[in-house]
């Protein structure tokens, strides 16, 4: 307990599935906690079932006025913020020649400039204070190839390689800023649900180690995401972390 105890964290995408999680995770280990959802009425939900100090805001992601409003609120109310975990994302089932480029452009505005506009507007007010911790969800899609998830694919991977670049420039420019990835393979979400053709459907994780092919449950992230949001992971940035049960590794 009280691993991140005293710090600011803000989710995007905490209403449900690996947000939701992730923001029940760093209030047990002593954060105050921002649960963020472009839902006001999730969000609000959750930031109930953890009460104390947790906050709930609506943002939509995509916009740049949301983002500022944001980190005004935040600042206003808290005075500083440690964490910013970069969730919220959506998903499309379809190839390149399925695509159209509406699609396209939606998915990349969630969870392309979503995740810029997140590290754009969270990191002076990081920088003002103590520094802190960017976490950025990713996918197994950037480190793959799933034709059927064209345009999710191509927004984790340019979140794969924008965190790089974020973390190299924190320290070149002396900020106390760790920036870092996370790349979860099939957990047993809501979105994965929908991906998968069974909405509202939900399997039953198994305890223990799970078999090849077998989904993880959101708790699996979310212990990622402590680590990298806690003082434990002080000389890890710009890493990619693989929460996949080896689902990358495998030669088959």
């Amino acid at each position: 307990m009280g691993r991140v105890e005293g710090k600011v964290a803000l989710v995007t995408g905490g209403g449900s599935g690996l947000g939701a999680a992730d923001c029940v995770a760093l209030a047990r280990e002593g954060a105050m906690v921002v649960v963020t959802d472009v839902k006001l009425e999730t969000a609000q939900r959750v930031a109930d079932q953890i009460g104390g100090d947790a906050m709930a805001l609506a943002l939509d992601v995509a916009s740049e006025k949301d983002w500022i409003t944001t980190m005004e609120a935040i600042e206003q109310r808290f005075g500083r913020l440690d964490i910013l975990v970069n969730n919220a994302g959506v998903v499309l089932s379809a190839d390149v020649e399925g695509t159209t480029l509406e699609q396209y452009r939606w998915v990349n505005a969630v969870m392309s400039e979503g995740v810029f506009l997140g590290c754009k507007y969270a990191i002076p007010l990081m920088n003002r204070n103590y520094g802190g911790s960017i976490i950025n969800m990713s996918s197994t899609g950037a480190l793959l190839g799933y034709p059927i998830f064209f345009a999710y694919s191509a927004a984790k991977g340019a979140v794969r390689s924008m965190t790089k670049s974020i973390a190299v420039m924190c320290q070149e420019k002396g900020y106390k800023i760790r920036c870092n990835s996370v790349h979860p393979g099939s957990i047993e979400t809501p979105m994965v649900q929908q991906a998968e053709g069974r909405p509202g459907h939900e399997k039953t994780v198994p305890a223990g180690v799970l078999k090849p092919g077998e989904s993880g449950a959101p708790e699996d992230v979310a212990a990622m995401i402590i680590f990298l949001a806690s003082d434990e992971s002080r000389f890890v940035t710009g890493a990619e972390m693989v929460v996949d049960n080896g689902v990358t590794i495998r030669p088959f």
